[in-house]
């Protein structure tokens, strides 16, 4: 087994919540989310990095995991901070976890910036999954990739 193979994993909040059914998490929230929902697995490693758009690094053996498992594991830690908070029979709104490989030259010489090899993730909380995805041209701006270099976890009805 050869664990010296990390993965790199860069998560980003998109709250696109209309109603109240959630609070907002600030980005040490949001942090805390996966410091605390993946704690149980000892080879991934979590902190809040200092970034504009990127808020949580996530290190991972490539051995052990794939870019979507992780993205899965994000999910569930995400819809489990998010039933902890449900105070009504409001529906929690969907996650969907985005991710693509970033294939081009860093924009920053930031430690936490996304590097070339480093998966750029974008945890989005949003009332309509389908429509978030419409919105934003997911099919057509995944058309021309590799299927290896992207990934979508959708988690409905949490």
């Amino acid at each position: 087994m050869n664990t010296d193979i990390t993965g790199r994993m860069l998560l980003a909040h998109n709250f696109n919540v209309a109603d109240d059914s959630v609070p907002a998490l600030s980005k040490e929230e949001f942090a805390a989310v996966f410091q605390v929902g993946l704690s149980t697995y000892k080879n991934l490693q979590c902190r809040l990095v200092n970034h504009p758009h990127w808020t949580v690094e996530i290190l991972f053996p490539t051995d052990e995991f794939s870019p979507e498992q992780v993205g899965k594991l994000c999910a569930q830690a995400l819809a489990e901070k998010r039933r902890s908070q449900q105070t009504d029979t409001a529906p929690l709104p969907e996650i969907l976890v985005l991710g693509g490989i970033k294939t081009t030259p860093p924009t920053s010489d930031s430690p936490d910036a996304l590097q070339p090899g480093n998966w750029g993730v974008d945890v989005v909380e949003t009332n309509s999954g389908a429509a978030f995805l419409q919105g934003i041209a997911w099919d057509s701006t995944i058309a021309q990739k590799p299927a290896d270099s992207i990934f979508k976890v959708e988690l409905k009805e949490i």
